[in-house]
């Protein structure tokens, strides 16, 4: 209860101040010291012979095969800087897009205006397409015509 009436005292947009630790000073070797910072630790690790980490058989450097087929993607790329630049390209647009989308989640009415949009999208799209057995067949002639178109196929 004391602390509701010690935070319900302080003006308004003020927070309390940070509470701040004493420094330590930490006697290292080679006559360095830190002061108020963990002392650094040498680690030293020795394999034996034959000894493999997790006590398994084998090499410890097997390359996952997810990696190995990546290399060899990446090794059958011809243009790697348009391939490096369209990768980076598309980061640009992605975080552009995440950002243009939280600027709009915070205007106080569009999110929702935008919401009963998609619902009355999502209504219309399904007696539209999909109610009546002809209307489906249709969508569904539609679709596999442009995924021949996209992949060239004739299946």
């Amino acid at each position: 209860m004391a602390t509701s009436c010690r935070l319900a005292a302080l003006p308004l947009g003020l927070a309390p101040p940070p509470h701040r630790r004493p420094a330590v000073a930490f006697a290292a070797t080679a006559g360095v010291s830190y002061v108020g910072l963990k002392a650094p630790r040498s680690v030293a690790m020795r394999a034996a012979d034959g000894a493999s980490p997790g006590g398994g058989e084998g090499s410890s450097t097997e390359v996952p095969e997810i990696v190995k087929a990546a290399q060899d993607a990446w090794a059958k790329v011809e243009d790697k800087y348009a391939v490096t630049a369209i990768g980076v390209a598309s980061l640009v647009a992605l975080w552009t897009a995440v950002g243009a989308i939280k600027a709009i989640d915070k205007l106080p009415i569009l999110p929702g205006v935008l919401e009963l949009v998609g619902i009355g999208y999502t209504g219309w799209f399904t007696y539209r397409n999909l109610v009546f057995q002809p209307d489906r067949e249709a969508l569904v002639s539609k679709i596999k015509s442009t995924y021949n178109e996209i992949t060239g196929s004739s299946s």
